[in-house]
């Protein structure tokens, strides 16, 4: 029960220190997130009220089902965009089909998610490498970090790639609303004093660090008042400021999304990028957090909780959530130690709507999309670009393609293009494996690549070490690799295959593998095979290959070479040992 039921593996420890402290974080994290969850909202395409409905059960369910005890659950900005990437082109924005169609994205990414915790498929977010994710993200906020502008300027642009929105941008600068700027400005201006200055310039009045902590975290609070009693007093609604307006009181009322057949074939697609993205980010950033205080987090659980969270957005009139990075790490700063934190953080987001709600009337939007600004600019990391290249320069490729199609077509596109790209990757990767000819190393009894060390060689003995598993899109290229070194030297009389890197073998590798015997026995070349894996011999021993071998099968390189060229192993070994790096 615990496993699929975590609660119960950190609830029946509760005490009064560990409610303590989750209750601290909780009220932090609640300050932090109410104007994160209307400025989320408004990202989508939604209405204010959406982002706090989407701010409460998704957190009581993943207080049941998550792992991670620091996980901080709700809506984030890249998948926010998504949302109104995907939405946006099955239904006109602010209309009920558009809300019906996020509610309905919420339960099938939910559905998805759930369905692919209960069937363990978490190793498919292997796929997503790295360096794709990372330019995904930088990619995204960009893109959200513009299309917050004409927000902030009091203009009206359509468009969701970067070109679109700044084309619309240029045709529409005529009609900027000094007002709504000066709000917007302001806005940016205190929200990125607050988190670059704010914390130094209350440590030089000597305020306690968790005094400091909370007065920086409360900072978009204060934007969204100081800025909301201004619209307020001076009837910035009557001069073209955009305000939020009518917000409904009172919790979410539980309903089924809309159940269109049609609908939910457009949203499939969409879902299941969103899935990723969302799943993604939330095992990084939960198995980062978990680290610190050694502990773990079970990554297919993860994709039942945050299943569990997406179908509760959904039930409840929300939108996809996911595990967002920075209120988590405010969460773990903050002294939270079970996902209890989480439920009394949902809990204060209840009591936001419920009480809260009729204080938003005045509330601009070019404050929340000041909000989204500042938070989106830390996920930009564009020297991440040459980070990648000056490692691998088909990583940085990827990288930089994924960059370039999530701003100039979409991000849909740009996300299935970086999923697309890592598989090929991978793929091309796995099927070109590094292969090493090896010699010994004087003084020892191992084997390392003659062109990296000083080694020693007999021209008659070609050993061969294979750094892959062998399945079938590398298959022939060892079959090939093989026969062009016997081709190239025919003095070689044995070919010692060491496979201490080979960790699996597939049918179409064993056919290779049978080939590969052939071949050299028709060329008059023995095969051996040394440093074999219990569980590739096993597979090895249900065929006839072994039968067929002309060589034999040896336990170690050392053992080949003993058996194949005696007088060079005995000489060799009792060489002094010597520092065998080449210098370069």
């Amino acid at each position: 029960m615990k496993r699929f039921f975590p609660i119960l593996d950190w609830l029946p420890a509760y005490n009064r220190t560990v409610l303590t402290n989750d209750l601290v974080a909780a009220v932090i994290v609640t300050i932090m997130l109410i104007p994160q969850s209307l400025a989320y909202a408004l990202l989508a395409g939604l209405p204010a009220e959406v982002g706090l409905y989407a701010s409460i059960a998704p957190l009581v369910l993943y207080a049941v089902f998550g792992t991670s005890r620091t996980l901080a659950v709700g809506p984030v900005a890249v998948v926010s965009l998504m949302t109104a990437a995907a939405v946006g082109k099955i239904a006109a924005g602010g209309t009920p089909e558009y809300l019906g169609a996020a509610i309905a994205m919420a339960v099938a990414s939910g559905l998805m998610l759930l369905a692919m915790g209960l069937l363990r498929l978490g190793f498919i977010a292997n796929f997503l490498s790295h360096p794709v994710i990372s330019g995904f993200i930088s990619a995204s906020g960009i893109l959200i970090a513009t299309s917050q502008v004409p927000s902030l300027l009091g203009i009206k642009v359509e468009g969701h790639t970067l070109p679109e929105v700044l084309l619309g941008l240029a045709q529409n600068l005529q009609d900027i609303n000094i007002f709504t700027a000066l709000i917007g400005g302001f806005a940016v201006a205190f929200l990125w004093w607050s988190r670059s200055r704010l914390k130094g310039t209350l440590a030089k009045y000597r305020v306690s660090p968790g005094l400091t902590s909370v007065l920086v975290r409360a900072a978009p609070v204060a934007a969204v008042a100081l800025t909301t009693l201004a619209a307020w007093a001076f009837g910035l609604g009557d001069r073209g400021v955009s305000l939020v307006g009518d917000v409904p009181s009172g919790l979410p009322t539980p309903a089924l999304p809309p159940l269109d057949p049609d609908l939910w074939a457009a949203i499939l697609l969409p879902a299941a990028l969103i899935s990723l993205v969302g799943y993604v980010e939330t095992v990084s950033v939960a198995q980062t957090l978990a680290a610190k205080r050694r502990q773990r987090i079970d990554p297919d659980q993860e994709l039942v909780a945050l299943g569990m969270s997406n179908l509760g957005a959904g039930l409840s009139g929300g939108f996809p959530v996911t595990g967002g990075f920075a209120r988590s790490v405010v969460n773990f700063d903050a002294g939270a130690e079970t996902p209890a934190a989480g439920a009394f953080t949902a809990i204060g987001m209840a009591l936001a709507t419920l009480f809260l709600t009729p204080l938003l009337y005045h509330l601009p939007k070019a404050t929340l999309a000041a909000t989204i600004i500042v938070a989106v600019l830390g996920l930009v990391d564009l020297p991440a670009i040459k980070r990648t290249f000056a490692v691998n320069s088909a990583d940085a490729a990827a990288m930089l393609v994924t960059i370039l199609i999530t701003l100039g077509v979409g991000v849909e596109q740009g996300i299935a293009s970086g999923v697309g790209l890592s598989i090929l990757l991978h793929l091309w990767r796995t099927s070109r494996p590094h292969v090493a000819v090896i010699g010994q190393v004087p003084g020892t009894e191992h084997f390392r690549n003659t062109l990296r060390h000083n080694v020693v060689t007999v021209p008659e003995v070609l050993s061969i070490r294979v750094d892959e598993a062998l399945y079938f899109p590398n298959a022939r290229w060892l079959e090939d690799t093989v026969m062009a070194h016997v081709a190239d030297n025919r003095q070689i009389k044995a070919v010692v295959l060491n496979c201490v890197a080979v960790n699996d073998v597939d049918s179409s590798a064993i056919e290779s593998l049978e080939a590969i015997n052939a071949r050299l026995k028709d060329a008059g070349v023995r095969l051996h095979l040394a440093e074999v894996k219990g569980p590739v011999m096993d597979r090895l021993q249900k065929t006839h290959f072994l039968d067929d071998l002309t060589g034999f099968v040896h336990l170690t390189q050392y053992d080949a070479m003993q058996a194949l060229a005696p007088d060079l192993t005995r000489q060799t070994r009792t060489l002094p040992r010597i520092n065998t790096a080449k210098v370069t």
